[in-house]
């Protein structure tokens, strides 16, 4: 009997140590920090381990992205079962990451535990709230300029026959933000400020450059225009709905909160300068017509203002560039181009209504986009998400301007060819010399 209890105390004691890594106790005077690139700080904590054998135990510090933050620290034994010590933490770049402790017995990992959630953000700067509020200021006068430049009798005349707009529409708002969702989901896995910055640019509006590229391309305005303003007003409604519904899985993958307060303050922020162009329109019409005029270039302004501004203020953005960020860039307007073509082809659409609403289709708004990022989400999510639109509006007019440029050079040699025709036809000829003769005989009598 003494020697099957000497056995099972014994059993005991191993069975003890083996399964002593659920026995240890991590205690932080904060379990998560933010600070700036470049900055260093300390963090207090301590150890309690329930072991016979404590001091045959070490510890080890490890950073889940060392390109975000690092880690290294001290801890002293200060009793039998208790460790004291402190971390330094650095940040590196832009990001979010944890911070693990190790437990080593005899250089093998015992156990591991997440002690610290570490957040980096950049320094705040003025030129920062000038940017924000700049995009404000140019996407709250270019809703003013829509306002102005709707047309309400070309809508009703269009929507007669809606199989272009309800094309375009179902393009814009079922397909764009799938196919978004879809590209994010695949390129960005593990990177869920990345995916919501291709989900939002693909729940955008379209952007009014599209009008612009539609005569361009010879395409219908009038649809064109009609599409920009049906789905600017019903993007007040679809970008909720999106962020509401498969959007907030992208929020809980990141552990990022929905802003709903701050979404539903975009969507009625965006109306009311949209209601002051209407106004604008009916009792101020020689400033309505000024608005009108100068709607196309302040869009193309507008686009190429938030590009410019965001690259020079934001330089870091070209450390996050990579090939999938250049592929999320292309691959959200160019399949956009294509499916729009295609649907269109499908409904035996005319050749110019095909363009319209193959251009309405994969031209987002991402000044909208950017904006809404950087008013909803706090950094550094607010910054890390801005590269994807900025990609995307960088990538979209390429293969537009690849088309206007061959269809430059089409027309060019057609116009050269029917010049050469003329002045080759028999008609022609005979025009030309029969004057000439008459003359030499006129002169030789």
């Amino acid at each position: 009997m003494l020697i099957l209890i000497t056995w099972f105390f014994f059993l005991h004691q191993i069975l003890a140590e083996q399964f002593m890594v659920e026995k240890w106790v991590v205690n932080l005077t904060t379990n998560s920090i933010t600070l700036t690139m470049e900055e260093t700080k300390t963090i207090p904590f301590s150890v309690f381990i329930i072991s016979t054998n404590p001091e045959s135990f070490s510890f080890d510090y490890i950073s889940a992205s060392t390109n975000i933050a690092t880690i290294n620290g001290v801890i002293t034994q200060n009793n039998n079962n208790r460790f004291d010590g402190i971390l330094n933490i650095t940040g590196i770049f832009l990001g979010t990451t944890k911070m693990k402790l190790y437990l080593m017995k005899d250089k093998n990992i015992e156990a591991s535990k997440d002690i610290l959630s570490v957040t980096v953000v950049r320094y705040q700067r003025t030129i920062d709230a000038i940017f924000t509020a700049s995009i404000a200021i140019l996407v709250s006068i270019l809703y003013i300029n829509f306002g102005c430049a709707m047309d309400w009798e070309v809508c009703r005349k269009t929507l007669k026959k809606p199989i272009g707009p309800a094309i375009g529409c179902f393009c814009q708002f079922f397909f764009m933000p799938l196919l978004s969702y879809g590209i994010g989901y695949c390129l960005f896995p593990d990177q869920p400020e990345l995916q919501l910055g291709i989900f939002f640019t693909g729940i955008s509006p379209s952007g009014g450059a599209s009008n612009i590229w539609t005569i361009l391309l010879d395409g219908n305005l009038n649809l064109s225009v009609t599409m920009t303003t049906i789905c600017t007003i019903l993007a007040f409604g679809f970008m909720p709905f999106w962020v509401f519904t498969i959007g907030k899985h992208i929020f809980e993958r990141g552990e990022l909160a929905i802003p709903y307060n701050r979404i539903a303050m975009f969507a009625v922020g965006l109306i009311i300068p949209l209601l002051i162009g209407f106004l604008i329109q009916k009792k101020l019409p020689k400033l309505c017509k000024l608005m009108i005029r100068i709607m196309k270039p302040f869009s193309a302004i507008l686009i190429i203002f938030i590009v410019v501004f965001a690259i020079l203020t934001n330089l870091y953005l070209f450390k996050l560039f990579s090939w999938k960020i250049v592929l999320a860039g292309m691959g959200l307007p160019w399949l956009g181009f294509i499916f729009g073509m295609l649907v269109s082809l499908i409904f035996k659409q005319s050749r110019p209504d095909i363009i319209a609403i193959a251009i309405e289709t994969g031209i987002q708004n991402t000044g909208v986009a950017i904006f809404l990022l950087r008013f909803t989400l706090k950094p550094p999510a607010d910054d890390l998400t801005t590269v994807v639109p900025v990609s995307s509006a960088i990538m979209t007019p390429i293969p537009l301007i690849i088309l206007y440029i061959v269809k430059v050079i089409f027309n060019y040699k057609r116009r050269q060819e029917k010049v050469t025709n003329t002045s080759e036809s028999p008609e022609n000829s005979e025009c030309c010399t029969e004057p000439i003769t008459a003359t030499l005989q006129t002169n030789l009598h």
